[in-house]
């Protein structure tokens, strides 16, 4: 099946993702920290210069959207490579320069390293509005030399060995395709009246689960031939607990289902058809963690460096239910627009929020339990 293209919001509207991409924000911000230790610890450019004799570093980041998410992470990732390069160190000298071993660089004298970044999301991307908006990016004082990349990720998109670091935040939680089995009438996980797996028949969920095993090992298994030996792949991955604790936890889906009860609601008042809401599902799935670990271990080309939570401190501290929708409304509304017609968005989402001011609970950091994994893979030679 050819993979469906969902992008973010486009532009610089008041509904954009450029304007409504806070929480993705925090979680960038959350691992700055983690990233600049899995590079001190782990990039080594000793292997990428004897593969790279230009001293080009090659960084890729996957599902950018339009930015500013994308610069923040991107700038986090060059510093922290620059800050542990040193050049014109020798096998000869470097023992009398006090370094910690880890950190020397073998790079040829006078050689100085420059960056090539990948800008990579779905062909329906508003790369112009990305581009229009690249920090510090002039003719003579590049920090990086930068490119835009449409495509699924879920496939091949660059030549073999040629990235040394991948980023993805946020986007691996989009699956490629809707599961075709809850599309189907016939099947026993049709998904009537619903928009998503949470709290749908069992066979629904595990239909959501095989596409994201699916795409997930589609994406790792392109990667491995697009990394060099010893890179690195820096993942962010939306997640939920393996167990909900409390019986007054939320599963962060819940959103989705509020999402669904809006439709229907529409539906039932003769403003859409329900056979229109039907054949909506959303493409999005927020595994469990065991979930992603199973599969990265059963993943032969990457060996696991780091697996942890982030310490996402008021990571969820939204001021109001506004500022909530707003950011779902980035992600969803172009999706929903296409299926639905532009006409029902504005109504859709007030409605939305309506059901939101309803359910507090929702806005509570301590209750809402989406889990950021922070995974480190590192390509075997």
């Amino acid at each position: 099946m050819e993979n469906q293209s969902f992008a973010m919001k486009g532009g610089e509207g008041p509904h954009s993702y450029l304007q409504n991409s806070s929480l993705q924000r925090n979680a960038i911000e959350a691992q700055k920290k983690v990233i600049e230790e899995a590079i001190a610890n782990n990039f080594n450019p000793i292997i990428t210069h004897t593969q790279n004799p230009t001293n080009l570093i090659c960084i890729a980041d996957l599902g950018c959207s339009t930015g500013p998410n994308t610069f923040i992470a991107i700038q986090t990732i060059i510093q922290a490579i620059q800050s542990h390069y040193v050049p014109n160190i020798t096998m000869a000298n470097r023992d009398n320069m006090n370094l910690d071993r880890k950190f020397y660089k073998l790079f040829p004298s006078n050689k100085t390293l420059e960056f090539l970044v990948f800008f990579n999301d779905q062909v329906s991307n508003d790369f112009n509005t990305l581009f229009k908006n690249l920090p510090n990016y002039n003719l003579n004082n590049k920090t990086y030399f930068a490119c835009g990349v449409p495509g699924s990720f879920h496939g091949r998109l660059f030549p073999k060995q040629t990235l040394h670091f991948v980023h993805s935040s946020a986007s691996l939680n989009w699956l490629s395709n809707v599961p075709k089995e809850i599309m189907d009438r016939r099947s026993s996980a049709w998904n009537k009246g619903r928009i998503h797996c949470i709290n749908a028949p069992k066979q629904v969920r595990e239909a959501y689960e095989a596409q994201f095993k699916e795409d997930f090992e589609s994406f790792l298994d392109a990667r491995a031939q697009e990394v060099v030996g010893n890179g690195l792949m820096a993942l962010q991955i939306p997640t939920t607990p393996d167990i909900i604790v409390e019986s007054s936890d939320i599963d962060p889906s819940t959103v989705f289902e509020l999402l669904g009860s809006s439709l229907m609601d529409m539906a039932k008042a003769g403003m859409i058809s329900e056979e229109k809401v039907d054949s909506f599902n959303l493409p999005l799935f927020f595994s469990p963690i065991k979930g992603v670990k199973q599969i990265v271990e059963r993943n032969e080309f990457f060996s696991i460096e780091t697996m942890e939570a982030l310490d996402l401190e008021n990571f969820y501290a939204f001021p109001n239910a506004n500022i909530f929708v707003s950011i779902f409304r980035a992600a969803l509304e172009d999706l929903i627009e296409k299926h639905f017609g532009g006409a029902i968005i504005d109504d859709l989402f007030d409605r939305f929020t309506q059901k939101v001011l309803e359910f507090p609970e929702i806005l509570n950091p301590n209750k809402f339990k989406l889990v950021m994994l922070f995974v480190l893979l590192k390509r075997k030679m």
